[in-house]
């Protein structure tokens, strides 16, 4: 008694298709196709604006190159 059967469904459906025609969900479901495809276009925008993260430049046990430290050339050439 509280679910529909296949027969309640068909008869829901034409009298939907009735009320609105058929032309006018067709247009209905090509703008929300639209709407999906648009947001999935800017999703896709929004990540090609993000920025990758700088890798790392240190090695265990070296210096970076862009640390104010003297490198050991440097420190042979002031002693």
């Amino acid at each position: 008694m509280g679910s529909f059967s296949l027969m309640h469904w068909v008869i829901v459906l034409l009298v939907v298709m009735l009320l609105f025609g058929g032309g006018r969900i067709s247009g209905l479901m090509g703008d929300v196709a639209k709407g999906i495809k648009s947001f999935k276009k800017g999703m896709a925008d929004d990540e090609d604006d993000v920025v990758p993260a700088k890798p790392a430049t240190r090695i265990e046990g070296h210096r970076v190159p862009e640390q104010d430290a003297p490198t050991a050339t440097e420190e042979k050439t002031k002693a």
